[in-house]
């Protein structure tokens, strides 16, 4: 075997080990830390937890817009925002259905999908400016300290603090580990595997639409399915919630600001990817309404269609015959007849609810 070979095969399963202790240590922390302060665990999902794991995305953009090379961290979002409700919810509900909170449906996921409704809305002349990146970072800002405030006049029991700084200090530190972890690991994983598809003859063109524009989410991915297995399922629903807006305002936001020329955005991304990402954005909605949980078919469903979205892309990139008669199948044929069956579902939720109040 050749000893390049033997050394990313390594890196592979070093990196898979740093993202399983890196998530363990991030929830075991973020759980703990949010008990502590009086916060809620979905509080503590939606920021500490979100924002750490969108760590990748925000040093992609950062990077991408100092080197004038904005397009990049458009693209990483777009891609983050499908992967992060498409594969991470999917494989996390069919390992243990997710239950969603109320106040999850009724304000983080609007305003999800009001973000990325107002980011297409500044995209649609082909250019995110300046002052439109300011107001996507300002957004997050004022979100964040939305949800801090709000959460510690639900929750009173912030008495707690003064008594067990030591335990605050540990969690802390765990959380900031069990980030460090993700972050090394998720870079392991995407450099060794881009290495070893090489090696074994795939293209550079698929390795980059599948490997490494997963890569930046996988710390996403590892919280999430982590922390449904640990019970914490509010963690891992609002972890992808959250990041989603996080990358939507802040790290587009910050990536426009830094570039010289604002972000430009092609025809070809505004008309096929945004949609795909305003789509899977709206999909969440009725899929959280439906029982207040992620069943596993709704699991099914997410992952069926990231599969689908992967297997366009790769077939478009290469030019392939069938990827004309693909996509006029996905979207002439499966995705009105998941729309109906969404509404089908969502109305029969509403009668229900109707008929238990009466």
């Amino acid at each position: 075997m050749n000893i390049w070979w033997s050394s990313d095969l390594f890196l592979l399963l070093g990196g898979f080990v740093l993202l399983t202790v890196g998530a363990e240590a991030l929830v075991r922390g973020a759980s703990r830390l949010a008990a502590a302060l009086g916060i809620s665990p979905l509080v503590i999902g939606l920021t500490v937890v979100a924002f750490g794991t969108s760590a990748p995305e925000m040093a992609v953009s950062a990077v991408s817009g100092l080197t004038g090379q904005p397009n990049i961290a458009l693209g990483n979002v777009i891609g983050s925002n499908i992967f992060n409700v498409l594969l991470i919810l999917g494989l996390s509900a069919l390992i243990t259905p997710l239950v969603v909170s109320q106040r999850l449906i009724r304000l983080d996921v609007p305003v999800m999908i009001a973000a990325s409704v107002l980011v297409f809305i500044f995209s649609a002349n082909g250019q995110i400016g300046h002052w439109e990146s300011a107001v996507l970072f300002v957004g997050i800002i004022v979100y964040t300290l939305f949800l801090i405030v709000q959460s510690r006049k639900e929750n009173s029991s912030t008495a707690s603090i003064e008594k067990g700084k030591p335990a605050l200090l540990k969690d802390s530190v765990l959380i900031l580990a069990g980030l460090g972890l993700l972050v090394i690991g998720s870079k392991w994983l995407v450099k060794s595997a881009v290495a070893i598809a090489l090696h074994l003859g795939v293209s550079d063109v698929i390795v980059g639409l599948t490997v490494v524009a997963a890569g930046t989410s996988l710390p996403e991915l590892a919280t999430s399915v982590v922390a449904g297995i640990r019970g914490e399922r509010d963690l891992a629903v609002g972890n992808v919630v959250g990041s989603n807006l996080f990358n939507l305002l802040a790290v587009l936001g910050l990536a426009g600001m830094f570039s010289p020329d604002g972000i430009a955005v092609s025809a070809e991304v505004l008309h096929f990817d945004f949609l795909v990402m305003l789509a899977v954005a709206a999909a969440c909605l009725p899929v959280f309404f439906t029982g207040n949980r992620i069943a596993r078919w709704e699991g099914a469903l997410f992952l069926g269609y990231y599969i689908a979205y992967i297997v366009f892309l790769i077939l478009s990139a290469s030019n392939h015959a069938a990827s004309s008669g693909f996509g006029t199948t996905m979207r002439w044929f499966v995705i009105p007849l998941t729309g109906l069956t969404l509404a089908v579902v969502t109305i029969r939720e509403i009668r229900g609810r109707l008929v238990l109040r009466h």
